[in-house]
């Protein structure tokens, strides 16, 4: 059985001009706002490149979670942070750059390395993703 989850973007006026809101399933964003700036400046609201930042740090965090248990270990902690890296030349994403931090207690960095790995390369997201995903993982 598939799972589906599903979000909706509205946009008003031109690119540059215009603005639009995002609102998720789970109304975690409920009209939020996004705009050119938001997206190309600094401007206030979010931007899907921000968005698919956070949907990859959560689902690599979650698998990597998985792979940890399924060898008997629980994290203390894992902190991980997602850059995307769009090049606007282009119009595409160049790189997905996840940094993480773990505590795990009792585990080997040879098998932290393993169970990252195995996590960068397929937690759902990172297999969506067409482009280069890097990782510095640090085991604390």
């Amino acid at each position: 059985m598939t799972m589906k989850r599903n979000a909706t973007a509205v946009w008003q006026g031109s690119i540059k001009e215009g603005t639009g809101n995002i609102t998720t399933q789970s109304t975690t964003l409920n009209n939020t706002q996004y705009s050119f700036n938001s997206r190309f400046a600094e401007g206030v609201g979010t931007n899907p490149e921000e968005l698919i930042a956070a949907a990859h740090a959560g689902c690599f965090t979650m698998k990597l979670s998985a792979n940890l248990t399924e060898a008997g270990f629980t994290a203390d902690r894992l902190e991980t942070k997602c850059d995307i890296n769009l090049d606007p030349s282009k119009g595409e994403i160049v790189e997905s750059h996840l940094t993480l931090t773990a505590s795990v207690p009792g585990l080997s960095q040879d098998k932290f390395d393993e169970l990252v790995a195995d996590a960068e390369k397929n937690c759902p997201i990172s297999k969506l993703l067409n482009t280069t995903i890097t990782v510095d993982a640090t085991l604390a």
